[in-house]
């Protein structure tokens, strides 16, 4: 149950990338944004799942292009 609710969650923040990628034209959030919606359909590590992510919340911000 946890890792369904995170999977909501980060599919929230995943959309919230997407439409911004799509938007500014950039790239990196717009593919982070589709990983943070399809990622957690294949992951069943609740601890996994928080990991990822929090790395593809945060790739936005380390990588600039």
């Amino acid at each position: 149950m946890d890792t369904f609710i995170a999977a909501i969650f980060l599919g929230i923040i995943g959309s919230g990338y997407f439409m911004y990628g799509k938007k500014a034209h950039n790239p990196v959030p717009l593919v982070s944004g589709v990983l943070l919606c399809v990622f957690p359909y294949f992951i069943d590590s609740f601890l996994w799942t928080l990991v990822i992510g929090a790395a593809l919340m945060a790739a936005p911000f380390a990588i600039t292009l």
